[in-house]
């Protein structure tokens, strides 16, 4: 029998044990090596060879990964491990570090109980070792730390025992501050930190496959002496065979990580928002592999020969090939086609995966990332909320007007396997506009549709998606109807950070009970009436409704919603996104008769009221915002710092880091197009470099007027502004 067959085998036996299951995703920030981490695990549960881990990058699958050297997508991969005389069955996911794949590690969290988080010695917590553990903590998953890259502070650093460990405990401490600040309003979980001494903290070099931690060194009887020397008289392998990173990090996962027992009791309520009484909310507590099947599917992906497969997280119940299950927001049932569970790139047929499992599974047809899919009718889990807003569009045609059909499929295809891709098609010009997190977000993207589906495409240049936001509270509006029978009084006022980010977060939402979004609102500092009265959120806008028994009202609010939606989604300078603005409903004179208020009348004055006010209030462009962190030896410093001043960004600090100097400055999207091509130009190749997304910021008075002009004239608009945007 081959070998794989008898870990799948193996794997089939242990499913079916709770207490013994590990579910965890190994999450970092590019370049730290969580990738090169996993194939020493795949070797270590005899998987891949010894020989290539590390080098095979077994997890990166697509073509386009390998190439790049950067994880694209998350990827799954079961495997067994032996600890205190127990056989262990770990289902990892190895996630994407880089910044415009963000959405696949928040994805990958909702299934997972552990997220192991890789820090490079070097360069310490970075700003998205930042935004994965906050991914990983708001989804209650419990972190332990790893840091790699230790052989560099050893042989390139030179670096002694003292220096070394100081580097060491700076990092542990930089990550515990992040947990703390994180964690501090969460009533559900207790000390999260990370400490060498409870062995929650390793040490080591994926590259070079040797690690440490506390339990391991008193098992080997190896210190960190012995360590350098090893290190230094490059006798790697020898340090590789006495201390084995695969037995340090799984030993670690094993021991420390939640079993699905012990997590799903605290995950549940915070993911769901279903009645915790119910037997269904029981069974899922439980891990019950007898109850009512609940799967919550957190990845979409395509198979050549088997089609579209899901992948997520078996909270409830056994799931068996045949069974009809329903898919939440969608009619009818899916047929469930097969079962299994993934080895890497391969996907292995099992007969059934019960609860606490992470499953793979074929025929849902109507799921797409984020579905809950399940055996009764239930209350959905709480959407997957993403953290990163799309900043970045590019439109897609293809070459062939043969291909047009096969392309739009391709789009919705995409857009069901990573919802942090939105595709708009404009009817009038038949282009399909993409946006995505960033300018490799929507490259990837592209060369997919070309390579993998053999569709032609030509692309346009990359647009920037800006947003439209007013700066002072207006006066009181009024819209009229077209029939001059209807009219509404509308004020608005811009909404404070606060508010902004709790609703973004998904913190307060209308899907939430009322008591629970009032809360939720008046904490992050929304008056206690005001909170009373929202009848409306509309992605960060919130409408109140302040009027008093208005006859009809009721009826016609539905109509009102559509107006506002519709004014607020083409903001009145450039059809462009208004977002953190309060509007408040006054009042309104509605006709008596029905037919002389519907759509064709409430829609645009509604319409019509919300843009007076947003334009009595303000309104202003704002443009997307990238944090920048180059990293540049000293005599190319000037070069990299120039880079970011010549694209209207600005420095906000220098300093050096071992041999290399850190250039760390904010600077508009916009102007980062094409940012990787001239910064290597500019250094020589020497600069390393990353940028992460920094929201909004108001554009310059200066620039706004040229702004508005230039995306009006690429939507076909009137190129005059109204005349009451006097102000710009």
């Amino acid at each position: 029998m081959g070998r794989r067959k008898k870990i799948v085998q193996e794997c089939e036996r242990l499913m079916d044990e709770p207490k013994n299951i590990r579910n965890i995703a190994i999450a970092a920030h590019v370049d730290h090596g969580k990738t090169t981490l996993t194939d020493n695990l795949l070797a270590g549960a005899g998987m891949i060879s010894d020989e290539t881990a590390g080098e095979q990058l077994a997890m990166d699958t697509e073509e386009d990964e390998q190439e790049r050297g950067i994880t694209i997508d998350a990827a799954n991969v079961s495997m067994t491990h032996e600890y205190e005389d127990e056989n262990h069955l770990i289902n990892l996911i190895d996630t994407p570090g880089h910044v415009d794949f963000g959405g696949d590690v928040t994805r990958a969290m909702r299934a997972v109980d552990g997220a192991l988080v890789v820090v490079d010695a070097v360069e310490g917590a970075m700003p998205q070792t930042e935004t994965v553990l906050r991914q990983a903590l708001r989804e209650g998953v419990k972190p332990t730390l790893f840091i790699n890259k230790v052989d560099r502070l050893i042989s390139e650093l030179q670096e002694g025992p003292e220096e070394m460990q100081q580097r060491l405990l700076s990092v542990i401490h930089d990550v515990n501050e992040l947990i703390r600040g994180m964690t501090e309003e969460m009533d559900d979980i207790e000390d999260w930190t990370v400490s060498v001494e409870d062995g929650t903290v390793g040490f080591g070099s994926a590259l070079y496959k040797w690690g440490v931690s506390m339990p391991s060194m008193q098992r080997t009887g190896m210190d960190f002496g012995e360590i350098m020397e090893l290190e230094r008289a490059d006798k790697r392998q020898e340090l590789h065979d006495r201390t084995p990173l695969s037995d340090v990090v799984l030993d670690m996962v094993c021991e420390h990580f939640p079993d699905p027992l012990e997590a799903q009791p605290r995950r549940i309520p915070r993911i769901w928002r279903g009645d915790d009484e119910s037997d269904l909310s029981e069974s899922m507590r439980l891990v019950d592999e007898d109850g009512d099947v609940v799967l919550m599917v957190t990845d979409i992906g395509i198979d050549p020969h088997a089609g579209e497969i899901a992948a997520g997280r078996v909270f409830s119940g056994t799931l068996e090939k045949g069974q009809e299950l329903y898919v939440s927001g969608t009619a009818g049932k899916n047929r469930i086609q097969s079962v299994g569970i993934y080895m890497g790139g391969e996907r292995e047929e099992v007969d059934e995966v019960p609860a606490g499992n992470i499953a793979a599974v074929t025929g849902l047809k109507d799921a797409i990332a984020g579905s809950t899919v399940s055996s009764v009718e239930m209350t959905p889990f709480e959407s997957i909320e993403h953290i990163s807003e799309p900043v970045i569009t590019k439109s897609v045609e293809a070459q062939n007007m043969d291909d047009l059909p096969k392309l739009i499929e391709t789009l919705r295809q995409v857009s069901k396997e990573d919802p942090t891709i939105q595709i708009d098609i404009n009817e009038d010009t038949g282009e399909h506009l993409i946006s995505g997190q960033g300018e490799l977000h929507l490259e990837v993207i592209t060369q997919r549709i070309e390579k993998n589906q053999g569709i032609p495409v030509n692309t346009g240049e990359p647009i920037v998606v800006y947003r439209e936001q007013p700066q002072e509270p207006s006066d009181e509006v009024e819209g009229i109807s077209p029939n001059r029978h209807n009219r509404f009084y509308i004020s608005i006022e811009p909404m404070t950070d606060d508010l902004v980010e709790t609703i973004k977060r998904g913190e307060a939402s209308m899907d939430m009970p009322e008591q629970e979004r009032r809360e939720a609102l008046q904490e992050a500092g929304m008056e206690k009436e005001t909170s009373q009265n929202v009848e409306h959120i509309h992605g960060t806008n919130v409408l109140i409704d302040d009027t008093k028994g208005i006859q009809h009202l009721n009826e016609t609010m539905e109509l009102v919603i559509e107006g506002l939606e519709e004014a607020l989604d083409n903001g009145p300078l450039a059809n462009e996104p208004v977002q953190g603005t309060l509007i408040r409903l006054h009042d309104a004179r509605l006709h008596e008769d029905t037919i002389h208020r519907g759509p064709a009348q409430v829609i645009p004055a509604t319409r019509e009221a919300v843009h007076k006010s947003l334009i009595d209030g303000q309104i202003k462009m704002l443009e997307p915002m990238q944090d920048v962190r180059i990293d540049v030896p000293n005599d190319h410093m000037g070069a990299a710092s120039g880079e970011i001043q010549g694209r209207r960004g600005r420095v906000d600090d220098m300093y050096q880091e071992g041999d290399l100097m850190v250039v760390e400055g904010i600077a508009p999207v916009g102007e980062m197009i094409g940012f990787a091509s001239d910064i290597r130009s500019a250094t020589e190749g020497r600069a390393s470099w990353n940028t992460e997304n920094a929201g909004f910021e108001v554009m310059s008075n200066s620039l706004q007027r040229d702004k508005i002009m230039e995306i009006r004239e690429r939507k076909g608009m009137k190129l005059e502004l109204p005349p009451s945007i006097d102000y710009i």
